[in-house]
């Protein structure tokens, strides 16, 4: 009964934090929402930093370094068998409002379609400069990105994107905008989840929409790191700085934030885009969904144990929202994770043999209702959308089990393999899920 007391304080305890989390996210959000409003009708008024100038040396020192074009845009779209989905990212980037942009496919050793359609589409719309980098194997998902990102990008910026994503008509022009402020050194797109009718699918849109509400807490506290690859945007000066992706961990989209925050977020820093929309597909099926999120737990394990160093960090070009609470609280989520089970267990026991639910039905009351708010105010939804989420929000409290669970398996098998962790992956091939490979217009209906 002791062991149960205290897993019931326990459980009270994180419950605690999490609550206040929910509080801090949401109304750090709505203070975004107001900067928002205040940074579309105002320019920057801090003063240049000269990326260029520190990146100069870095740049003339690679033979194979193009020269940048003022303004454009190199749209870099890494591909592996993506038959079923890159037609689809490719419309979506030709319909683009903005007018200077150029495209690389870095197909990394297709063995399907792949390369057939980008050439095809690429004769059928040659109003796009449009380039097929292929590898002659497979080198992975950052190698890939290196290759055309140093061989072949002109571009003053880079925006990269996974071949089952689309972007937003304005996102480009959207994401451009950050980059008034000669701070930024990066900018995290909202990641939307395309319409799926499973349960799988709903609940990963949720998640998504709620993840993505706690980056404008962490823009507006400058204390960003994680920035992913659908739609992320950087300027190709930072990335020639820092040498581009690492292909030492499971996600090189997350190093490579993480590596740039490194150099000092006062001066580097990383802003969430909320009107920089993009959608990707769902994992399909629960099998698919523990493989991703290993990778991502392994990916991003790898890259915390990396960079360390952060942690508690006096120094004065990292901010101490970033050092004292948003790395630790990183870090202290996979240890609560991993105890999860045990406490809610217990949590669960002493509910029933005391019969008391009012904790069980606290924190049902307290997810559901942070799901619906989440839902009402996204910005982004469309009224029919919005109406179908509010349909299922009643269900999310039992849908994040589902995924408490993947993580908790996840993060189990981290720490069953735990050289990787310390010293990088040895693997860097990669392999595409399952794709769905309906359109957008498909699924609405």
């Amino acid at each position: 009964m002791d062991i149960a007391l205290v897993a019931i304080w326990l459980f009270a305890g994180v419950s605690i934090l999490y609550v206040a989390h929910f509080g801090l996210y949401l109304v750090g959000a709505n203070f975004y929402d107001v900067w928002q409003e205040r940074r579309k009708g105002l320019k920057s008024l801090l003063s240049p930093v000269p990326y260029e100038t520190d990146c100069a040396a870095t740049a003339t020192s690679s033979a194979r370094a193009l020269p940048e074009v003022p303004g454009l845009v190199s749209i870099v779209v890494a591909a592996h068998n993506e038959e079923a989905v890159i037609v689809q990212t490719l419309t979506s980037i030709q319909q683009s409002t903005y007018p200077s942009f150029e495209v690389l496919v870095a197909d990394d050793a297709s063995s399907d379609l792949t390369g057939r359609l980008v050439r095809d589409f690429q004769v059928r719309h040659p109003e796009i400069e449009l380039r097929l980098v292929r590898m002659g194997k497979n080198v992975g998902k950052g190698e890939a990105l290196n290759t055309a990102l140093r061989r072949h990008a002109r571009g003053q910026f880079v925006m990269t994107l996974d071949a089952d994503s689309t972007i937003e008509p304005d996102a480009i022009t959207n994401a451009l905008s950050y980059f008034d402020d000669p701070y930024v050194a990066g900018v995290a797109a909202n990641v939307q989840i395309l319409q799926e009718k499973s349960s799988l699918g709903i609940l990963q849109r949720f998640e998504h929409m709620i993840g993505y509400r706690s980056k404008k807490l962490y823009s507006l506290l400058n204390c960003e790191f994680v920035v992913g690859g659908v739609a992320s945007t950087y300027r190709m000066c930072v990335l020639r700085m820092v040498g581009f992706y690492d292909t030492d961990t499971l996600t090189e989209d997350i190093g490579l934030s993480t590596k740039i925050t490194s150099l000092g977020n006062r001066r580097f820093r990383m802003i969430y885009g909320v009107d920089v929309v993009a959608k990707t597909e769902a994992v399909l099926t629960l099998r698919a969904l523990a493989k991703q999120r290993f990778r991502w737990k392994y990916g991003s394990l790898q890259n915390l144990i990396k960079y360390r160093g952060m942690i508690l960090n006096p120094r004065r070009r990292f901010t101490r929202t970033l050092t004292y609470y948003r790395m630790p609280m990183a870090v202290l989520s996979e240890f609560t994770l991993l105890v999860s089970p045990l406490i809610w267990a217990c949590a669960i026991y002493w509910s029933v043999v005391m019969q008391t639910y009012a904790l069980m039905l606290g924190a049902y009351v307290t997810i559901v209702a942070y799901t619906l708010l989440t839902v009402w105010m996204d910005e982004n939804l469309t009224p029919r959308e919005r109406r179908w989420l509010y349909l299922f929000a009643p269900t999310s409290y039992f849908l994040f089990y589902i995924m408490e669970m993947v993580q908790l398996a996840a993060v189990l098998r981290c720490f069953a393999q735990p050289r990787g962790l310390f010293r990088g992956s040895e693997s860097s091939t990669w392999k595409s899920p399952q794709r769905s490979g309906r359109s957008v217009a498909d699924r609405a209906a």
